[in-house]
């Protein structure tokens, strides 16, 4: 009894640690994300920015399927070691980029080692997390990081009108630092707790394919992706460029854009545990989500106060989704499916191709606005995805 409350308690102290680790992350993340399609747009032309990001998550989405084989021969502490080493390269790539080639270069690394490094990040979490407790562990857990995503497009803009697009980046860079100080002092609570099931890439996803609630949630997931690609290289784009918001300005709204992530979330991830599960949560986001594509699509003027609530408004809707998401499928999938959770986080990368894409053929034949409303018309086939999975409750 004595045993069980002390690994109780360390797997709180770990969890912990996980949850201000993703916060510094989060932060080093979030400080270029909204800025890499303008800072890209100074080299390219807006077809060639979508491109680039389009390329990048296809290498991506390949790295991302190879990384079960690495980690079960390497371990998932190496290789998280490893990953944060490239990912602050890439940063220091970006903000010394004076050309095309380098800027793409180093765009590629950050986009493929954010993506790893954040599902080292889901390993770690889910080694030391139960099922009945996952909507409370990922929500809280997703809070922290969304802190993170809260806290960078103020100090983003802050630093672009300090001097230029360098600043961003060198900071984002700078993060990495405390995050591996901090890494490597609690890495003998951070290392490969369990063994992991060995199968072939094809098996695994045969085997996730034919579960039918893996295989809705996979979809939701890919659809706030999708989402996610417009609302961070092409929303920025259409409000700077097009409607002429300053950074400033824009710093202050994407803020007060992303507090439903720290509002919401966790809530969420409780009442799913307890109380209703977390189809009918899903069903109000994906609803609110919708909508507010309809009035992004709609509003044509730059009028500050209302673009900030219809911005507020989308994130209460892809916060309710992202609770859910995380909450269901961490239900189904502990961390010895290790070839699932890589599945489950193509999503992000296959978002920022899909995106990109159809960005590519609207701008073709229509304005940049209309994304927003064929967007929103994908977006209705998430009813009948949330329609196909089993509630948990």
């Amino acid at each position: 009894m004595f045993w069980l409350k002390r690994n109780r308690k360390n797997n709180r102290l770990q969890r912990t640690l996980l949850y201000f680790l993703g916060l510094l992350l989060a932060i080093s993340t979030a400080l270029p994300a909204y800025i890499q399609s303008n800072f890209l747009n100074e080299f390219v032309s807006l077809k060639m920015v979508s491109l680039f990001f389009i390329i990048a998550n296809l290498l991506t989405v390949f790295t991302i399927l190879l990384f079960p084989q690495l980690i079960k021969k390497l371990t998932n502490y190496f290789l998280a070691k490893t990953v944060l080493v490239i990912y602050m390269a890439s940063l220091l790539g970006l903000a010394l980029s004076t050309n095309t080639a380098m800027a793409f270069c180093s765009i590629i690394l950050f986009i493929i080692s954010s993506n790893l490094i954040w599902i080292n990040m889901d390993v770690m979490l889910e080694s030391f997390s139960t099922n009945a407790q996952t909507g409370r562990i990922r929500t809280t857990y997703f809070t922290f990081m969304n802190l993170g995503w809260i806290l960078a497009p103020n100090l983003s803009a802050y630093l672009i009108n300090l001097g230029n697009y360098t600043l961003p980046f060198l900071v984002a860079a700078g993060l990495v630092v405390p995050f591996l100080i901090i890494f490597l002092y609690a890495g003998r609570h951070l290392k490969d707790r369990v063994r992991y099931k060995k199968e072939t890439i094809l098996k695994s996803f045969k085997r996730m394919w034919k579960n039918k609630n893996l295989r809705g949630i996979f979809f939701i997931a890919l659809l706030l992706q999708i989402f996610y690609s417009s609302a961070v290289v092409y929303i920025p784009i259409y409000l700077h460029q097009n409607l002429g918001i300053s950074w400033n300005t824009l710093g202050l709204m994407f803020s007060i854009m992303l507090l439903p992530f720290v509002i919401f979330e966790i809530p969420a991830g409780i009442i799913a545990d307890k109380y209703i599960g977390e189809k009918e949560i899903l069903y109000l986001g994906i609803f609110i989500l919708i909508a507010s594509l309809f009035l992004f699509f709609y509003i044509k003027t730059p009028i500050i106060w209302l673009w900030t609530l219809t911005l507020f408004l989308s994130r209460v809707g892809a916060s309710l989704i992202e609770a859910m998401r995380e909450t269901y499928f961490f239900k189904l999938v502990d961390v010895k499916n290790l070839s699932f959770i890589n599945f489950f986080r193509t999503t992000s990368p296959l978002g920022y191709v899909i995106g990109p894409a159809l960005v590519i053929l609207i701008i073709n034949f229509l304005p940049l606005q209309y994304i927003f409303l064929i967007l929103a018309i994908i977006m209705l086939t998430g009813f009948f995805f949330i329609a196909s999975i089993k509630d948990t409750k």
